[in-house]
């Protein structure tokens, strides 16, 4: 069965720094192309960024562009997003996404920045 378990959220101040892991299980995760997405209250789900099967490509959403950023362990089955310079803008729900038959999201980790 396929499971997406995302950690490390948390509260931290503006400017502040954390990373986000999802481990991932049941297929063949070096196969897929791995993707973060966020939700904030009363905001539509919205594209974080995105990593190639290999690590070999990365696209991110602008506004967190040059902030963020996305890798993967295959070894290890593990997806990252190291997140820099956080605005209380970035406040949301993260969660990643794997597409195949059907997608396959995580529960999702909280992140709060806040003074």
């Amino acid at each position: 069965q396929v499971q997406l378990v995302e950690s490390g959220g948390g509260l931290v101040q503006p400017g502040g720094s954390l990373r986000l892991s999802c481990a991932a299980s049941g297929f063949s995760f070096s196969s897929y192309t791995m993707r973060w997405y966020r939700q904030a209250p009363g905001k539509e789900r919205e594209f974080v960024a995105m990593i190639s099967s290999t690590g070999g490509s990365r696209n991110y959403a602008d506004s967190v562009k040059g902030r963020f950023t996305i890798s993967r362990d295959n070894a290890k089955n593990t997806l990252y997003l190291q997140m820099n310079s956080l605005k209380p803008e970035d406040t949301a729900l993260y969660t990643c996404k794997v597409q195949m038959r059907i997608d396959y999201w995580g529960q999702g980790t909280q992140v709060t920045v806040s003074s």
